[in-house]
């Protein structure tokens, strides 16, 4: 194929439920920090959209256009040369009135700048799969790419709770902590069996976990190794924690094997202070005077739900950290 130069843009798709939707949102402020109600969006962010639970589709934009019309225009300059291909028009549910195009009409166009492609096409099994979106007032066309749901084969694990976090919230969990691995060093000091630990080391996050029971340390090792990949867990408590982090995930602990008083709680979060810049809390109560009291600040905060289960995910940094300032959420 000959080399088509990107244009530095990516049009991501999304698939999620009303109750995940605020879930997905934040997300979404972590990735691109910026959110939107469609279930589209545009961004220079690159990443792989396995990553994220609920990203369905990616196009690695090649060229766009103000009318279709400029888009097979731009198709003909494209030269397969011994790559095979296929064209592919996105369904997406969230597109605005004015974007969306009915199903024959969708052939119709795939078949048109499939045409206009200098190469062989293969709807079964191509080389090089193409995606094409109206988006707002321009059409996209670029590389295509599905998403994975990675986290889904994470669901079967050896050693499980009832009231452990899904493999859904804990992959975007992961996600919002740590959107962009390179260089970061993050730690699950209340790692439980592992469920946080099991999507961020699949995602190539670099992270190790604690804990203070030893039973949960032993699940959390072995549902580690049973999907393959490598992660230290140590036993401890989080006071004992001396090496520096650049974020922390915390989930407080509320289940049977290890519940924390409010007391308890409150010193969980005082020695996390120490040792990381950014901490990522899950809770099922509210602890925002926790949170300030132990010196965070509240960034950014959302309701996981599942079924009549909530929990609050709270993106806290230190409050120390002069950043702050500009980045605190106006709070309703």
């Amino acid at each position: 194929m000959k080399r088509l130069k990107p244009t530095g843009e990516y049009i991501y798709t999304f698939a999620y439920t009303e109750d995940e939707k605020e879930l997905c949102q934040m997300e979404m402020r972590a990735f691109f920090s910026k959110d939107t109600n469609d279930k589209i969006i545009r961004s220079d962010v690159g990443f792989e959209p396995s990553r994220s639970p609920f990203v369905k589709e990616r196009i690695e934009v090649l060229f766009e256009a103000a009318e279709l019309a400029g888009i097979l225009e731009q198709s003909a300059d494209v030269n397969m040369e011994t790559d095979t291909f296929k064209v592919i028009f996105l369904k997406i549910n969230g597109l605005a009135l004015a974007d969306k195009v009915d199903f024959d009409e969708k052939r119709e166009i795939e078949r048109q700048i499939g045409a206009a492609i200098t190469g062989e096409a293969d709807v079964h099994n191509p080389d090089v799969t193409f995606g094409l979106i109206p988006f707002g007032d321009r059409w996209y066309f670029g590389k295509y790419r599905q998403s994975e749901s990675v986290w889904f084969r994470h669901q079967q694990k050896p050693r499980e709770y009832s009231t452990a976090l899904s493999t859904k919230v804990a992959r975007a969990i992961a996600n919002i902590a740590v959107p962009d691995p390179v260089g970061i060093k993050a730690i699950d000091p209340c790692c439980g069996i592992g469920t946080v630990l099991v999507e961020a080391l699949s995602m190539g996050i670099d992270i190790v976990g604690r804990d203070i029971n030893p039973l949960v340390v032993d699940g959390s090792r072995e549902n580690i190794a049973h999907f393959g990949l490598t992660g230290k867990v140590d036993l401890g408590p989080i006071a004992d924690i001396e090496q520096q982090y650049d974020v922390a995930i915390i989930d407080m602990p509320y289940n049977l094997y290890t519940h924390a008083t409010p007391a308890e709680q409150l010193e969980i979060l005082k020695h996390a202070q120490p040792f990381t810049e950014k901490l990522l809390v899950v809770t099922i109560e509210s602890i925002d005077h926790m949170i300030e009291e132990a010196g965070f600040t509240i960034i950014d905060r959302c309701i996981a739900k599942k079924a009549l289960f909530l929990r609050e995910i709270l993106v806290c940094e230190r409050t120390d950290n002069p950043s702050n300032s500009v980045k605190q959420l106006q709070q309703a």
